[in-house]
């Protein structure tokens, strides 16, 4: 009996499983993305570094550096994420413009959601931090418009078409150029705080556009 229970004790122990490296670097990169929102808002994108970050992470710069090539390329990505997180917590349908067959009051819509977007101090630091880095960096620039922006824009530029089949827009107008009128006012002035972004504000840029200054 006891060289038998000396011939099990002796029987090595079942191997543990290894760790989940996949698991791992999911968890790392969502603590990442993380960190990089909460240190632009606290302290703002300039004084925000790698080493801050990872740091705040609880990851070895290098880890960051294996995946991002820059802060900005972080920021991106984790805003990014936040905007696909913020999909997710608004319902299970996909992001589309409204078409209630009223052009005004969708565009309208569609701007109110964006202020509230605009005045949301999740999404007011980053997004700031990356205009501002996009205009220094031609890259980031361009990407910034491929990755955030286009997406957003086609939307518009569906819904402005949709409009001229129903005989709401001239069918000469081009609607790339009309969505300007909507958005880039709107820009400009959260970006160089010109003035307040209300309500208000983006109905009166929708009642401008869809019908000019001229006396009616």
């Amino acid at each position: 009996m006891a060289a038998q229970k000396s011939a099990q004790s002796a029987q090595p122990a079942p191997a543990k499983p290894a760790p989940d490296s996949t698991r791992r670097s999911e968890k790392s990169r969502r603590a990442i993305y993380d960190a990089a929102l909460s240190l632009v808002v606290e302290v703002g994108y300039p004084k925000t570094t790698i080493e801050g970050i990872a740091a705040r992470a609880g990851v070895g710069k290098q880890t960051i550096y294996r995946w991002w090539s820059s802060k900005a390329d972080v920021l991106m990505e984790a805003f990014l994420d936040l905007g696909e997180q913020s999909l997710r917590e608004a319902g299970p349908q996909p992001y589309a413009f409204p078409d209630t067959g009223d052009i005004a009051a969708d565009v309208k819509g569609v701007l109110r959601a964006t202020v509230d977007q605009m005045r949301d101090p999740r999404f007011e630091a980053p997004s700031r931090a990356l205009a501002a880095e996009g205009v220094v960096n031609e890259q980031l620039g361009r990407e910034l418009v491929a990755k955030l922006m286009q997406p957003s824009l086609d939307l518009y530029i569906g819904r402005l078409r949709a409009a001229q089949d129903a005989g709401q827009v001239r069918p000469d107008v081009d609607p790339r150029i009309a969505l300007e009128f909507f958005i880039s006012p709107l820009a400009q002035r959260w970006l160089q705080h010109t003035g307040p972004i209300s309500y208000e504000y983006t109905d009166t840029l929708v009642d401008y556009a869809l019908h000019g200054l001229a006396p009616r």
